[in-house]
C-alpha cells in the first residue's frame, strides 16, 4: 500500500512559478521548500508594475492578450514567426535549437493550444486577492539578470513577502535562464533542496 505524500518542495518557472508561489501561499503547511525561477510573486507583479512605468512597458503586450481571437491569429501567422523570434530574441544565441523551435511548432499548433496558453494571461484579473500572501517555507528565487520581460526589482519585492527567502543570481542569463546555464541552476536546485 503506497502512503500518501503530505508535504513536499515546489519549483516552476514563469507561470510554473507564479503556480509555486501560489501553491507556497495557499497551502503553507504542504510545502517545505520554493523555488521559483524568473518568476515574480503574484501578490507584487501587478502593484510593481503600476508603479515602475519600465516594466508596465515591458508588459504591454498582456494588455493585448486580453483581445479575443486576435492574439491566436497573430501570433500563428506565418509558422508562428512571432513566437519563434520572441524565444530568439529573449534568449542568449544557440539557447534553442532548430529543433528545439520545431518541437515548440508542434505544441503550439495543437488545437486549443494557442489559447490555453493566452488564457493564463486572460485569468489574470480575475486572480483572487491572497488572504496571507507570506510564504512561511524557505524560499530560493533564481533569476536570469538580463531577463528582458521581468525587472530585478520584482526579486526584493518577492523576497519581501518570504520569511526566509533567497536570491541567486545568475548574471549572464537571460528569462530562459535553465535552459542557458543548466549547470549553475540545478547545482543552486539541488544544494537548495537537499535535506
Amino acid at each position: 500500500m503506497r502512503s500518501a505524500v503530505s508535504t513536499f518542495s515546489v519549483v516552476g518557472h514563469d507561470w510554473g512559478g507564479l503556480v509555486a508561489w501560489w501553491t507556497a501561499s495557499r497551502y503553507p503547511d504542504r510545502i517545505t521548500k520554493l523555488v521559483a525561477l524568473n518568476a515574480p510573486h503574484p501578490s507584487v507583479a501587478g502593484s510593481y508594475m503600476r508603479s515602475h512605468p519600465s516594466q508596465m512597458l515591458k508588459s504591454l503586450y498582456v494588455g493585448f492578450f486580453q483581445l479575443p481571437r486576435l492574439p491566436e491569429a497573430m501570433l500563428s501567422a506565418n509558422g508562428y514567426r512571432s513566437l519563434k523570434d520572441a524565444l530568439l530574441r529573449s534568449s542568449r544565441p544557440g539557447t534553442f535549437s532548430d529543433g528545439d523551435i520545431a518541437q515548440y511548432e508542434k505544441a503550439w499548433s495543437q488545437p486549443g493550444a494557442l489559447t490555453a496558453m493566452l488564457n493564463w494571461y486572460r485569468a489574470l484579473p480575475f486572480l483572487p486577492e491572497m488572504k496571507n500572501p507570506t510564504i512561511r517555507s524557505p524560499a530560493l528565487v533564481i533569476w536570469g539578470a538580463r531577463d528582458r520581460f521581468l525587472e530585478k526589482g520584482l526579486v526584493e519585492a518577492s523576497l519581501a513577502l518570504c520569511r526566509s527567502g533567497d536570491v541567486r543570481w545568475i548574471e549572464n542569463a537571460t528569462h530562459w535562464v535553465q535552459h542557458e546555464e543548466p549547470d549553475a541552476v540545478n547545482a543552486a536546485l539541488v544544494d537548495f533542496l537537499k535535506v
